[in-house]
């Protein structure tokens, strides 16, 4: 049996779906105008570039910017503190070898100086008189033992006339032994005089090597002392342009503080920064190209410094001579990651690559004048050029201009 519902109840199940019905109905406006704002970008002709899709060789390569840079370069660091006195050169000069660049002032070394030069002084004195003392010491030695000989001669001698007239009867045998004691006596002294002569000569050579050490000693702190003050007169180590020279009159310079640099010129080498992304494909031996003073100059990577700072590490690539070049120089190179080139479907290199990351290119229809949205797979680049693994097709024609305008659309409208 039906029931009737009244009005009331039938008012309150209309208003809902009526609200619902409002509610939904903005949502689906919404989302049918946003679809089609995607597909509705119209952009003219005259303002995207576009590039065939086309089989070629290729040669994986990075484009690098390097800086021309000095071969070899000699730092100079004070060895010596001191307080700046003088100036002689200025950054930038061709100075030649042992010419005087600053002159410093250090008291605490010129009364060092002066001091090693008092105590050489002495020691080589007492040296002098030990010296001496030896000398007369084996001199009255000598004196002595060429005394006891004659006396030993004499008394031979004597003992010898003595004999026939002790045994005549002319002269007691008293006295003919006295005569034989004092001869045993001298030549025991002989011996003992000796044997004194030869220690002390062995003592004296002992002590006058130790004092000829010492001496030697002290003056060669003293060549050294003297050598510390001579560099506070800074010369020029070799012949070369200084580049760097952070010197003014009246600073202190703390030892071992760096003045500047020279570099030697005629030898360069270039320099450039790579993204860390390639430390594990670059090797030494690697061929280059650079362009330099509007030739194409080969080169060969001779030095790799892995040590990585912000995110970047160093190529040395040694530069032949007899090319004009200065310190500091720009150049722009390439560095060839393959050895040898091969087949790939490449596509040249444009603003489109930072604008999408890598991830999609629009491929155009010139008989409708409309691109769409493509999704890539890039692989190995050069200088000019990038690989195509897959999502396009030879011949196929790409924008290769910057895609900023295009507001990650499906398809672009492009207009007369």
């Amino acid at each position: 049996m039906d029931k009737k519902i009244s009005r009331p109840l039938q008012q309150r199940l209309v208003k809902p779906a009526v609200m619902a019905a409002l509610v939904a109905g903005p949502v689906w406006l919404g989302s049918n105008w946003q679809a089609s704002a995607q597909m509705s970008v119209q952009l003219p002709l005259s303002s995207v570039s576009t590039a065939l899709v086309e089989q070629q060789s290729l040669q994986e390569s990075i484009a690098l910017r390097a800086n021309v840079l000095p071969q070899q370069t000699v730092f100079l660091d004070v060895i010596e503190g001191g307080r700046v006195e003088e100036k002689l050169a200025e950054q930038g000069q061709f100075v030649e070898q042992g010419q005087p660049l600053v002159k410093l002032s250090n008291t605490a070394l010129q009364l060092d100086l002066i001091s090693r030069e008092a105590q050489v002084t002495e020691q080589m004195n007492f040296l002098r008189n030990t010296q001496m003392t030896i000398e007369t010491n084996r001199l009255n030695l000598k004196r002595d033992v060429l005394d006891i000989e004659h006396q030993i001669t004499t008394l031979s001698r004597n003992l010898a006339q003595s004999e026939p007239l002790v045994k005549t009867g002319v002269l007691a045998k008293e006295h003919l032994l006295n005569l034989q004691q004092d001869l045993s006596y001298q030549q025991q002294r002989l011996v003992l005089t000796k044997q004194q002569q030869q220690q002390e000569e062995a003592i004296r050579q002992q002590q006058l090597s130790q004092l000829s050490d010492s001496v030697a000693m002290l003056t060669k702190n003293l060549e050294f002392a003297r050598l510390n003050v001579q560099n506070l007169l800074v010369k020029a180590p070799v012949s070369g342009y200084l580049s760097e020279f952070n010197v003014e009159a009246g600073e202190s310079r703390a030892p071992g503080s760096r003045m500047g640099q020279i570099d030697i010129p005629g030898q360069y080498k270039l320099v450039a920064s790579v993204d860390e992304f390639y430390l594990s494909r670059v090797a030494v031996g690697m061929q280059a190209v650079a362009s330099l003073n509007q030739q194409q100059l080969p080169l060969t990577l001779s030095r790799v410094d892995s040590r990585v700072v912000n995110n970047q590490f160093q190529l040395e690539f040694s530069l032949p001579g007899g090319h004009n070049v200065t310190r500091g120089q720009s150049v722009n190179l390439t560095l060839q990651l393959e050895a040898q080139q091969r087949s790939a479907l490449v596509l040249p290199r444009g603003a489109y690559l930072a604008d999408s990351a890598g991830q999609y290119v629009y491929v155009l229809d010139s008989s409708s004048a409309t691109a769409r949205k493509q999704a890539v797979t890039l692989g190995k680049q050069s200088a000019n050029q990038i690989e195509i693994v897959s999502g396009l097709n030879a011949g196929d024609q790409v924008i290769i201009s910057g895609y900023r305008d295009f507001a990650q659309a499906d398809t672009i409208q492009l207009q007369q």
